[in-house]
């Protein structure tokens, strides 16, 4: 075990966690709403620290972050565990396993051996992903820090809900996030989420505060959150903090605990996409819906395209000086001229 960050001593051996906006009491030898983070003898401890369930070399577009370091390799890991309970999870063999069976320990990895790993495979960052970052912060926080020395940058995969001392910890090693945005009712994150809308919205304004780079995804779910007014009022949110951020919208399939309904209809995708337009977004994507020609990234001033995919492979590039090759306006995002300058360019 490892003791943990962010956490308050309180009296009878209790501590609150303050790493995630669920902000638990935890009692002496209990575990928080993670259930991966114990309380014992009033020290608050990891218990997945080291404990890695999954490692893959991904292309950067599936996290999906299209407008960081795109066209580039990122080394992705997780731990067991996550402190939502989202009903139609699609890594739920991962996130939910130690709900499911207790089960929580993996391959013990010390961050040294993923960087290494990360180097040797030569990936430009690495994503922690597949889970729940922020409830293995402690781990990801330790393999930031020597990625950041080694010249690797690090993602966030995400539903959002850390508090703004966790990102303020993490803003010297983190590049940016992908920031799941998973409908906009306070009830249905209550229900099928086991969270809250709030501490969400705040995480994406405060990762824009703090300078990262964040991309949002909404898993459009039928019946859920897929109204043409709950759509509106998302892209409306996404655009008030800030026109650039690219917006991706992904098709629902049935999973986990969520298999009364079928999969998101691609007329309804695409109704999605023009609202977020409407909104006046920059850059929309159609996600789980494989050569969708939303999948390339268009200047928003030409409309020609400057980053095209198939998938998630990048096979054309057209961009100068981070502009648009055809007209000349600027494309937002980081790392750009990695595609530009490299063999595919």
């Amino acid at each position: 075990m490892k003791e943990a960050m962010l956490y308050e001593r309180l009296e009878g051996n209790a501590v609150r966690c303050n790493l995630c906006s669920h902000r638990c009491q935890i009692e002496d030898g209990k575990t928080g709403i993670c259930m991966v983070r114990k309380n014992e003898g009033g020290a608050l401890y990891s218990l997945v620290y080291g404990q890695l369930q999954a490692r893959h070399i991904d292309p950067i577009e599936k996290k999906p972050l299209f407008h960081y370091y795109p066209g580039t390799a990122s080394f992705s890991i997780a731990t067991a565990g996550c402190n939502f309970q989202c009903d139609f999870c699609q890594n739920w063999h991962l996130s939910q396993s130690v709900r499911q069976d207790g089960r929580f320990q993996g391959q013990e990895t010390s961050p040294e051996e993923i960087v290494l790993a990360a180097e040797r495979s030569r990936c430009r960052t690495i994503a922690y992903t597949y889970s729940e970052p922020t409830i293995y912060f402690e781990y990801a926080y330790d393999i930031m820090r020597l990625a950041k020395e080694r010249g690797i940058e690090n993602v966030f995969v995400t539903n959002g809900f850390m508090t703004r001392e966790t990102l303020e910890t993490a803003q010297p090693y983190l590049g940016a996030l992908n920031i799941d945005l998973k409908c906009f009712r306070e009830e249905t994150y209550r229900k099928v989420m086991r969270g809250r809308l709030e501490p969400v919205l705040d995480s994406i304004r405060t990762s824009r505060e703090l300078g990262f780079w964040v991309e949002i995804t909404t898993l459009l779910v039928p019946g859920m959150n897929d109204s043409v007014q709950e759509i509106r009022e998302i892209a409306q949110f996404i655009a008030s903090v800030g026109k650039e951020i690219p917006w991706h919208i992904s098709a629902f399939h049935p999973d986990y605990r969520m298999t009364d309904r079928g999969r998101t209809p691609v007329s309804l995708i695409g109704n999605a996409v023009q609202i977020g337009k409407e909104a006046g977004l920059k850059y929309i994507y159609a996600g789980n819906l494989p050569g969708d020609p939303t999948e390339s990234t268009r200047c928003y001033s030409c409309g020609r395209i400057v980053i095209e995919r198939l998938g998630f492979t990048v096979t054309g590039c057209f961009l100068k000086d981070g502009r648009c090759a055809h007209c000349g306006t600027p494309v937002d995002g980081v790392g750009l001229d990695s595609l530009e300058n490299s063999a595919l360019a």
